[in-house]
Formats: C-alpha cells, sequence, structure tokens
C-alpha cells in the first residue's frame, strides 16, 4: 500500500490556503476576462495598426529625408512617378470615354435611322 501522508496544518491555516487560492483563481480570471474583452481586443488592435502605420511612415519618411535634410533625388523620382501615373490615369479615363461616346453615338444613328 502507498504511503499516506498526514497532513500537519491546522484547520486556520488550510482556510487560509484555500481563501489564497480563491484569490489568485479570482484574479487569474479577472485577467482572462480582461484581455479576451472586446474593448481590450479592439484597443490592442488599435494600438497594433498605429505602431505598424507609425514604423511604415518612420521608414517612408527616411527615404525622402536624412540628417542632412531633404533628399531631392528621392522627391524627384517620386513626383516623376506620381506624375506619369497620373498622366496614365488621365489617358486611360479620355480612352475610356472616348469608346463610350463612340457606342453612344451609334446608338443614336441607328435609332435615328430608324426612325425615318
Amino acid at each position: 500500500m502507498a504511503d499516506k501522508k498526514t497532513d500537519t496544518r491546522s484547520a486556520q491555516q488550510i482556510r487560509a490556503d484555500i481563501a489564497a487560492a480563491r484569490a489568485r483563481m479570482g484574479a487569474n480570471v479577472e485577467g482572462l476576462v480582461n484581455e479576451v474583452h472586446p474593448k481590450a481586443v479592439k484597443q490592442r488592435s488599435v494600438d497594433e495598426a498605429k505602431a505598424f502605420v507609425m514604423t511604415e511612415v518612420d521608414a517612408a519618411k527616411s527615404q525622402v529625408k536624412d540628417e542632412d535634410g531633404w533628399r531631392t533625388d528621392r522627391l524627384t523620382l517620386a513626383g516623376a512617378a506620381a506624375g506619369a501615373a497620373l498622366v496614365a490615369l488621365l489617358t486611360v479615363r479620355a480612352i475610356v470615354r472616348g469608346i463610350g461616346k463612340k457606342a453612344q453615338t451609334k446608338k443614336a444613328l441607328k435609332k435615328a435611322a430608324k426612325k425615318h
């Protein structure tokens, strides 16, 4: 048979141990509830997103500005790229609108031809 260990604590010590265990368990449960609470999850997500954005902004800023000031070579390149993108967008827009107007004109001409 296995040896039985006898508990030498008094009833008061056992009650105190139980109370301490309850307090620890309550704190653990409260901490867990706070951790998974929707507001806490939302706040953590917002904080993480802000930290990510700030890191990316700092990285982008370091590409165009250094300890000597603005890097005009990079700014010129970025401006040229933005200008080229704008020209491309406006060209595509003009082409699409031109195609749309031609289609409308053809429909109007067919409609007018049917009337006569």
